[in-house]
This record gives C-alpha cells, sequence and structure tokens, in this order.
C-alpha cells in the first residue's frame, strides 16, 4: 500500500474503494474468509492511545484495514489516516510523520483517528510518540497501533503513563480464531475431526484458510510463523540454535512440570537464568505459558515449584515439532498419549484466548494442581477446575476430587459426556463452544 497516495486520497471527499486496501482486497477474493473476534467490538469514540498486539499473519493488518475504510467512510474526508511502520526508518521519522498528518485531520470532522500499523517495526517509537503527543500533536484524536513485537509493544505502552487517553481499556491481545468461527466454516469440510483440524490450524486464519481449502497446513504457513519467531530471536540478540533446544525440550516434556534448572540442562543451555530468558521471549511472542502449581488450601498458584510451560500458540508449536503435523491424517497417526497432550495445549490456548479477551493482565499464567497421587490439568480459577482425558472416563475415576476441592467442578473434558455430582464429562466441541466460562 502507498502510504502517501492513501493518505492524499483520505483528505478528498471519496467512497474509500476496497481495492486501496491490500489485505481487504485479497480477502474479498478469496473463497474462505474468517472474522475474529478479541474483544474490541467497536473502536471507541473518545481520543487515545489504543494498542493491538499479536502474532505476524493473525489477521490484524486486514483487522486494521477493515476499521480505517469504515472510519474514513464514516467520518468523511481529512477524519482518519494512516501510517505503515514497516515503511518508516526511524523514530524521527516517525515523528516527522506523525506532526505532519496531525495537522492535516479536518477540524469539523465527526472524528479523528490515526491507525499505526506495526509500529513496533520503528526502533523506540514509543519516545517518538509520546514527544508528540506532549508537544500538544494529535489532541482530540484516536491513535490505533498494532504491532507483533510483543515485548516491545507492551513495554512502549508502559511508558506512556498519562498519554493515552481517558479510555476504559487501552491494550488487547490479538487472538486466535474462536472454536465457533472456524466450525462455521469448516465444519462441512471436517465433520467429526473438526477439533483436530481446528486444533492443527493453531487459531491462524490464514492456516485455517488452507486446511478448509486443501485439507493440509502448506508449508509457507508453517515457514511464515517460524521465520517470524526466528526473527524476533535475532532481534533479542538470542541464538538460533538454543531457542530451537529449548522448543524441543518443551514439547518433548510435554505436559510434564519441569524447573528452570532442569529445562536448561535439556536444552543444552548454560544455566536456569539462559533458560528463562529463551521462556520470556517465548511469552512475549504470545507463544508459551506458565502453569503453576495451584495451592488449594490457600488458593494461590505457587511459584517456587516446577511449573509446566504449554503451548498458547499452537501453530508456532506445530512449526517447530519434529513431527510435521500438516493434515488430520498426520494427527491420527500419532501415538495417543502423543494426541493427549496437543488436546491439553489445545485447552491451554482456549484458556489464554479467553483470560486475553477479558482484558486480564498475565493471561499467559495458568495453573495444574497436583498431589502425591493425582494431577489435574488446570485450575481455570477456584471453582473450575479441567483434566484433559484422551482416552475413555468416568466420574468415579475422580472420587476424591470434591474432598480436595469442595466448592469447585471439574470438568473431564474427553470423548463422551456424563455427570455425577460436581464431576462432568464434556467433549472438546462442547467446551470450545460454551461461551460461559
Amino acid at each position: 500500500m502507498n502510504v502517501r497516495l492513501l493518505n492524499e486520497r483520505l483528505l478528498r471527499p471519496n467512497e474509500a474503494p476496497i481495492e486501496w486496501f491490500p489485505h481487504l482486497y485479497q480477502m474479498s477474493r478469496q473463497s474462505v474468509a474468517f472474522e475474529v473476534d478479541f474483544g474490541l467490538a467497536t473502536l471507541p469514540t473518545a481520543p487515545g492511545v489504543l494498542s493491538i498486539r499479536g502474532p505476524r499473519q493473525y489477521g490484524k493488518s486486514t483487522w486494521l484495514e477493515q476499521q480505517l475504510r469504515a472510519s474514513a467512510l464514516a467520518g468523511g474526508p481529512g477524519s482518519t489516516f494512516y501510517l505503515n511502520g514497516d515503511h518508516i526508518a526511524d523514530a524521527e521519522s516517525l515523528v516527522v510523520e506523525l506532526e505532519s498528518l496531525s495537522a492535516m485531520f479536518r477540524p469539523t470532522a465527526a472524528h479523528r483517528r490515526l491507525f499505526i500499523d506495526e509500529i513496533t517495526a520503528v526502533d523506540r517509537w514509543e519516545h517518538a510518540l509520546k514527544r508528540v503527543l506532549d508537544g500538544g500533536g494529535l489532541r482530540d484524536v484516536l491513535v490505533v497501533t498494532t504491532g507483533s513485537r510483543a515485548r516491545d509493544l507492551r513495554r512502549g505502552v508502559e511508558r506512556l503513563p498519562g498519554r493515552k487517553g481517558k479510555l476504559e481499556r487501552t491494550s488487547y491481545l490479538f487472538t486466535p480464531l474462536s472454536f465457533r468461527a472456524f466450525s462455521a466454516k469448516a465444519g462441512d469440510r471436517f465433520g467429526g475431526d473438526l477439533v483436530v483440524a481446528y486444533l492443527l490450524s493453531g487459531g491462524c486464519p490464514a492456516a485455517a484458510a488452507e486446511l478448509v481449502q486443501h485439507g493440509r497446513l502448506p508449508e509457507y504457513v508453517v515457514e511464515m510463523v517460524r521465520d517470524w519467531i526466528f526473527g524476533e530471536c535475532a532481534a533479542g540478540g538470542r541464538d538460533r540454535g538454543s531457542l530451537m533446544a529449548v522448543w524441543e525440550a518443551l514439547l518433548r516434556r510435554g505436559g510434564t512440570p519441569i524447573g528452570q534448572a532442569n529445562l536448561a540442562r535439556d536444552a543444552g543451555l548454560a544455566n536456569n537464568t539462559v533458560a528463562a530468558g529463551y521462556l520470556e521471549l517465548l511469552a512475549d511472542l504470545l507463544c508459551v505459558g506458565s502453569a503453576f502449581a495451584w495451592d488449594e488450601g490457600r488458593g494461590i498458584a505457587v511459584r517456587r515449584r516446577p511449573a509446566k510451560f504449554p503451548p498458547t500458540n499452537l501453530l508456532a508449536a506445530i512449526a517447530f515439532d519434529g513431527a510435521r503435523l500438516r493434515s488430520v491424517a498426520d494427527f491420527h497417526a500419532l501415538p495417543e498419549e502423543q494426541q493427549g497432550r496437543w488436546f491439553e495445549w489445545l485447552l491451554a490456548q482456549e484458556i489464554w484466548r479467553r483470560k486475553a479477551i477479558r482484558g486480564e493482565a498475565t493471561p499467559e499464567q495458568l495453573a495444574y494442581w497436583k498431589s502425591d497421587q493425582h494431577e489435574l490439568d488446570y485450575v481455570v480459577r477456584p471453582d473450575l477446575v479441567i483434566e484433559c482425558k484422551r482416552g475413555a472416563s468416568s466420574a468415579f475415576e475422580f472420587g476424591w476430587f470434591p474432598r480436595v476441592f469442595p466448592k469447585a467442578d471439574l470438568w473431564i473434558v474427553g470423548r463422551e459426556a456424563f455427570t455425577g455430582g460436581r464431576i462432568h464429562g464434556r467433549t472438546f466441541a462442547d467446551v470450545l463452544l460454551d461461551d460461559g466460562w
């Protein structure tokens, strides 16, 4: 997209044809297209700074172009402008662009909005934005920013205290597609394998569209994810081989709690501090969560015990997994134990997705429970615990649960539905479609 040409067009009366917006135009030509709901139904009318962060290729730019076009049509000429951080050399150049566009807004416009795609591609972008805001620029403007360098964007927004306006919420995570959105377009294609197909897509719209159309993940989608993560690894001064070793150790360990010292040893790293650095990178990229041990007596997560590190971006996990899962048939060829591990991670991604949509401060922090005799996969909240079971199960198998958790329900998520007191068997599809938890 030619940014300068687009902004010149947005200064004049026009109908903002879809051809001006490359991502929208491409989506209009696809036979399968998905809409992502990440908790921001409509843009706020008040001025301020809004940040949307998430992985590359998950639809942020398409969403931004949708909002840009709708805003231009509703507000008229001079109400809406656009910048792309990938095309801006440095912070000083960003200041020049921001100050120039600030003077271009029509004084009588119904609203004033500036959309900045991939702002985190500009080094020290937050300093440039702060400088313009402090100088009185962008007054009465809603600035909507997106970015895929999750660490930079999160830390950058934290450096704008008092400059984000009076918006009720200023930060959003661009989450994966919901299972409901996927099943609406893919139900006829996969039938009884719908949950497996959704798992393989990782909720990525591009991956989901390829699966629906061709039945498998193409290599370009997998490489796209790997290249993004490797690029962020290099930008952070970290070693590519060590990153791959950490991924291998995490995927091999599956749902087993592990201390960072043991992770460092498994991955061949120097010490637990180095291991912690790679875990932090993957968490900042929204790829891996941390599930801490739950103390049922005190109702808190205990961070000093070994933790689980489940993937919260299944497509990223698939991209680094040696099994090379590309189709439903590939998944069914896995041993049942490995299939169960992927289903457990699917639940982790779903718990993370829902926490992110609700706007929780640390959605990547999960909890599990373990005693000498028993273990449960996720403590969603004090009154809800989830256990993933790939094989058959029954309420009698968990007859001990009410004594340990007298005020909680247990969902055994697997093949079949049943109810025994506060112990409920539920299918994966039922849980994924249930909006009430």
